[in-house]
């Protein structure tokens, strides 16, 4: 089955391949470097940070980030806490998770008008093969990092919906409801 990269679009809670562990990619091959590059185009055209696979409705292990330098975003550990370039991260891994739990306000593409505190680790590890089909590993912090373990968590069906505070929860029933809502039966 192959895929026409150009129908991709960013798919909405409650569906059901957002709630479904990702299969991994076992070629890297111009299939998968299209959509890849689709969905740079789509995470910059809703001005987002990162996007997973399922979030286009594919259940692949593979998620994009791209975190420009910022308000809010700093190089002055020795760690990366932003990138240049849109990353490619195709079958992730994260590792070394490292520092006490951080406080951060998440939202995600496929919840619209949703965002809620959601705590983790500060510095992980990355391992992943990128657009080439080529291993890397990179360690980050702050936001970077933060966006990698929210993009790997859609790979495991995971939403920010799970992780955030129960304050957070409370804040946004209504609008979870509302998008249960516009899905249907």
């Amino acid at each position: 089955m192959s895929i026409d990269p150009t129908h991709l679009g960013i798919v909405h809670y409650p569906a059901k391949v957002l709630r479904t562990r990702a299969e991994e990619i076992t070629t890297v091959n111009d299939e998968v470097q299209q959509v890849a590059r689709r969905m740079i185009e789509l995470m910059h055209a809703e001005q987002g940070i990162g996007l997973a696979a399922p979030q286009v409705g594919l259940s692949w292990r593979m998620f994009i980030a791209c975190v420009p330098a910022g308000e809010g975003r700093s190089d002055d550990d020795e760690l990366p806490s932003s990138c240049t370039a849109p990353m490619v991260c195709i079958n992730p891994v994260i590792s070394d998770p490292e520092g006490p739990l951080e406080p951060y306000d998440e939202g995600c593409l496929s919840l619209p008008d949703i965002t809620g505190e959601v705590r983790r680790p500060r510095m992980v590890t990355l391992s992943a093969l990128d657009i080439e089909g080529q291993p890397f590993s990179i360690q980050g912090t702050g936001l970077l990092a933060r966006c990698w373990q929210h993009e790997l968590d859609h790979l495991d069906g995971i939403l920010i919906l799970d992780r955030m505070s129960q304050l957070s929860r409370l804040k946004n029933r209504a609008a979870i409801r509302d998008l249960e809502k516009a899905a249907g039966p």
